[in-house]
């Protein structure tokens, strides 16, 4: 076997023991005679897989009690508007924090449904570094203020949770969930896609606070409508089947790997590995802020756009894939989720110091 060191930023690498095990399932799961992908949501066994999925996810985030998880369609991209239909409907007023890509895109999508304005930005300085807001600086009478926690893009990450006193705060964490411990007693609403840290694409997840639920506008589409998911336990309709399955073998290796603490300092190490070295020399550059890196996301720049494309090009021939950084950013970046080993992060380390040594800069 000759697998790749992934370094995409989504769809991302999943851990070798899952993807083992899903191979040994993939024809028939358990003692029900067919694939998951065959089975029926509606049958005890696929309603045993989506129940131990969300039990687990519930023990590995600390998710109080009254806080409900759903497993739906459609994306991250789909809940910027479905925030709106659930949560925007008191004074139709919110607060956004723009820090990257998707969250102006997920407040470009809320100007449509009220009085939605941007409290702070980082674009300024092509989103480098995450602003810095406090409780004084939101409106008193929004219905939420909105993050995105982790920006992929850019690989910054909130060094803080914002205070926003009783205002609920919405985040987007597709990139960073899981990475490490969260208060969820913080937020509102978490919602993430699952292709960075959890499972392959085609599942999103949404963790909502029950007091919450309800506030629907009367022209939502049932689709959209949170609190008839939960009411349905995520099956109103024919739920990402596999997705839910691959997230759920995913919970259980973070469970019996030490869980989210554990992780964290797994992929502390990671960063620091990486971000060691950018700051040891001078030949490639982080932009980020030292306050606001990600841990998830690291990029880095030679300065030569030519260099740039070279490294990324030699790169992928010597097994470090989906390196070549966003267009918004230029250079390379270099996804490091949970599942991607250390060691992968080491050979990457040494092939920048060769690559450096082999083509000094003119």
């Amino acid at each position: 076997m000759n697998r790749v060191y992934n370094f995409s930023a989504g769809p991302s690498m999943l851990p070798l023991s899952v993807l083992e095990t899903a191979a040994s399932e993939l024809i028939c799961y358990g003692e029900s005679g067919m694939s998951v992908m065959e089975m029926s949501h509606r049958s005890p066994d696929y309603e045993a897989i989506i129940f131990e999925a969300r039990d687990n996810l519930r023990k590995l985030m600390n998710i109080p009690d009254n806080y409900k998880i759903l497993f739906l369609q459609g994306g991250a991209s789909t809940q910027f508007a479905s925030v709106c239909y659930n949560l925007l409907t008191g004074t139709g007023k919110a607060d956004y924090i723009v820090s990257g890509q998707f969250s102006k895109k997920a407040y470009q999508e809320a100007k449509k449904y009220g009085d939605v304005r941007v409290v702070a930005s980082s674009e300024d300085k092509n989103n480098s570094y995450v602003p810095t807001v406090s409780r004084e600086d939101f409106r008193p009478d929004i219905d939420y203020v909105h993050i995105c926690y982790n920006n992929t893009i850019y690989g910054t990450k909130f060094p803080y949770i914002p205070d926003t006193g009783d205002v609920p705060l919405v985040a987007d964490m597709s990139s960073c969930i899981l990475s490490e411990p969260v208060d969820v007693t913080k937020f509102g609403v978490i919602y993430a896609g699952a292709q960075k840290n959890v499972a392959p694409a085609g599942l999103t997840i949404v963790i909502v606070r029950e007091d919450l639920l309800g506030r629907c506008r009367p022209d939502t589409p049932a689709m959209f409508d949170w609190k008839l998911m939960a009411d349905n336990d995520s099956m109103y309709n024919t739920p990402p089947c596999y997705p839910i399955y691959i997230a759920g073998l995913v919970f259980k290796w973070l469970l019996a790997n030490g869980g989210l603490e554990a992780m964290k300092a797994y992929n502390d190490k990671k960063a620091a590995t990486l971000y060691d070295y950018l700051d040891s020399q001078s030949y490639y550059v982080a932009p980020v802020e030292k306050a606001s890196r990600s841990i998830m996301n690291v990029t880095f720049v030679t300065g030569d756009p030519d260099l740039d494309k070279k490294f990324a090009s030699e790169a992928a021939k010597a097994g470090f894939k989906n390196i070549k950084g966003h267009r918004s950013v230029g250079g390379m970046r270099a996804s490091i989720y949970n599942a991607m080993p250390i060691e992968g992060v080491e050979k990457l380390v040494a092939f920048m110091k060769a690559f450096a040594e082999a083509n000094p800069k003119k």
